[in-house]
This record gives C-alpha cells, sequence and structure tokens, in this order.
C-alpha cells in the first residue's frame, strides 16, 4: 500500500487513487466532466441560466429511477463533480504539526481546524466556490432543491453589490450538492430523498424510515459501527456548537435546526482501516476527505471520533442506502478515474502533476 499521494509514475498513481503529493501544491486545473454520451449525467450549470446578478433557475426536475440502481450512480456523479472541482483532498489520516498551506489561515473559532494536528491538512488544492467559473455549477446545485431560488436570489444581490464580482457564496451550499447528486442518481422523488438546503431534512427522514415511518426513503439511518459503511452511503457529523454523539441526540431535536453535514462515501479500504468520502462546500470545493476507521468489539467499521482522537469530527449518523451493492472500491472504476487513465496515457499528466 502506497500512502503518499502523488508519484512520478502517474499511470500506477491513478491506478491505485494515489492522487497526491505530500506537499502542498498550488491550485489546480479541473478535469472536465465527460461527455453525455459516455457517462449520463446532465452537467448542473445548465439547469441554470443569466450572468452573475442576473442567475436564475430553468431546469429544476429531477430524474426518477428505483432506489435499488442508484448507489453506483451516486458515487460516479460525485467523484465527477470532485474531479471538476481540482481534485481538492484532505487527508485526516496523517498526524503532523498543524500544517495549513500558505493563504490559509486557521480560524480559531472551530477546535476541528485549530487543532494541531493535520485534521484539516490540504495535500491538494482545487478551485474555490468564489470562481466565476463555477457559479453556474453552483447555482445547479442549489436548483435541486425546493427553496434554491432563494439562495441564488440572495447570491445575485450580493454579485451586484459594489465589488461583488467574485463573491463566494453567501449560504452553505453543501446540503445542495448532495441534493442535487441524488437529484441527478435517480432519487429524484421526495419519498425517496428529501432534498433540501439543510441536511437535517434528509438526515430527519433517514430516521423516520428507521422508526418505520417512511417505507419509502432510499436512506436509513444508523449509528456508525452499527451497520457495515459502503459506497454511495451518507455519513453525517454535526458542526458549530451542536455536539451529536449519536442518532439520540438528533432524535431529541427532531426537526429544529443545527448545522450538520454530510459526506458520500465513495471508497472503503477495510485493510488500511480508512474512508474515502466526498462532499460539497468543504473549504469552499467539492473536496475528497480521507477520514481514519476503527473498529470495536461486536461492531463494523467506523470513522476515528473526537472521543477517540483530538480534531476528528464525530460521526453521529450513517445514513445507510437501500440499494444494490457495489465494490468497495467503486472510486477507482467510476468513469472519471478510468479517464484519467486514459489521460495520463496520452501523455496529458502534466495538468495533475507539477
Amino acid at each position: 500500500m502506497i500512502d503518499n499521494f502523488l508519484t512520478p509514475a502517474a499511470i500506477a498513481l491513478f491506478a491505485s487513487l494515489v492522487l497526491f503529493c505530500p506537499a502542498p501544491l498550488k491550485a489546480q486545473e479541473r478535469l472536465e466532466r465527460i461527455a453525455r454520451e459516455s457517462f449520463d449525467v446532465i452537467p448542473p450549470s445548465t439547469r441554470v441560466a443569466g450572468e452573475p446578478g442576473e442567475m436564475h433557475v430553468v431546469q429544476g426536475a429531477c430524474r426518477v429511477g428505483p432506489t435499488h440502481w442508484a448507489r453506483r450512480r451516486i458515487v460516479d456523479i460525485a467523484t465527477q463533480e470532485w474531479a471538476y472541482f481540482g481534485f481538492q483532498t484532505i487527508d485526516t489520516t496523517k498526524v503532523d504539526t498543524g500544517f495549513l498551506p500558505e493563504g490559509i489561515v486557521a480560524d480559531t473559532s472551530n477546535p476541528n481546524i485549530a487543532t494541531p494536528r493535520a485534521a484539516r491538512q490540504y495535500l491538494r488544492l482545487g478551485e474555490f466556490d468564489s470562481s466565476d467559473e463555477l457559479f453556474p455549477t453552483i447555482g445547479g446545485y442549489w436548483s435541486a432543491t425546493p427553496n434554491g431560488h432563494g439562495a441564488i436570489a440572495d447570491q445575485n444581490r450580493a454579485w451586484a453589490a459594489p465589488g461583488g464580482d467574485s463573491t463566494s457564496w453567501r449560504r452553505p451550499w453543501s446540503a445542495a450538492f448532495i441534493s442535487w447528486v441524488m437529484c441527478e442518481a435517480g432519487l429524484g422523488n421526495m419519498l425517496q430523498f428529501e432534498r433540501s438546503v439543510a441536511h437535517r431534512v434528509y438526515i430527519d427522514q433517514a430516521i423516520r424510515a428507521r422508526d418505520g415511518a417512511a417505507p419509502k426513503a432510499a436512506f436509513v439511518a444508523h449509528n456508525a459501527g452499527e451497520e457495515e459503511i459502503a459506497p454511495g452511503d451518507l455519513l453525517c457529523n454535526a458542526r458549530g456548537n451542536a455536539d451529536y454523539r449519536s442518532l439520540a441526540d438528533r432524535r431529541a431535536d427532531t426537526g429544529r435546526f443545527v448545522p450538520l453535514h454530510c459526506d458520500i462515501v465513495v471508497k472503503v479500504d477495510a485493510a488500511a482501516m480508512r474512508f474515502f468520502v466526498i462532499g460539497g462546500n468543504v473549504f469552499q470545493s467539492v473536496s475528497l476527505t480521507i477520514v481514519p476507521g476503527m473498529v470495536e468489539q461486536g461492531r463494523a467499521l467506523r470513522p476515528i471520533d473526537e472521543g477517540t482522537l483530538t480534531g476528528m469530527r464525530t460521526i453521529f449518523a450513517h445514513l445507510k442506502l437501500n440499494a444494490d451493492a457495489v465494490e468497495m472500491n467503486a472510486l477507482d472504476n467510476t468513469p472519471t478515474i478510468r479517464a484519467l487513465g486514459a489521460a495520463v496515457r496520452d501523455n496529458v499528466e502534466s495538468r495533475f502533476i507539477d
């Protein structure tokens, strides 16, 4: 097993998903999305129209398909967006001296960022949401949510203000990203997945499914370690002052707004005891995070939590997808990663390697 990401051997690098080096790199060029004739995903940018300041939704509908085949599409779609944003990756498995790249300042109000270990270490920087070329993409994510038009209207006002040309998105868009992935993956019926601008809405739906009150829901909520975590599942943690440790904590707050975040599992490496997850608005980008795991007697592999290692976020909810199984290394087999192999063979590895 290779622990350092990005070696000069590019083909082996991509085949092994060893995409990054341990030294901080400048922001990387993003990889264009695969043509629809090869990978049938409608780009989120086509769901909106208009220049910044006048952006509006032109497509709010979603694909509706059977839940059982959604798992691979979820992984494939999330991976393509990660590539489009420039492969930003955060490795939380490495204990270090608290490296932050030049120009990035630790937020001392957030102990998960200010921690003196590499729990938020950048191994590769992607593009941020302040890039005007990404505005339509994030607008497309918002379009998949019932109240996304409000977020876009708010952003239009920010863009139209003096000096607002390159303003980052005013509202957190991580739940919008998850909602768009599920929308495009075929979970377009709200009974399958309750798309929302807030993670709490679909988490609460998965909890109701656990209680038998949402029988058509695609996801069922579990405590981390209760069930095997697989690609296509969601792992959720609390943010801010919320201190959720288990589903019981969320049950007590059902329906109430609490800052939460969920990532999509795209690969599970049981031998190395680590998870690969992709989420939106993670350091202002679509990012892949590598999370260390642990096993307790009689329980499944789960992410390490704050109680075990200082600086880690505690996963209080594992949303298990009720769909056909895929291989645990599904990320490696996505159309995007396969296309990277072809790109390397065509000698375009210079766009990924300094």
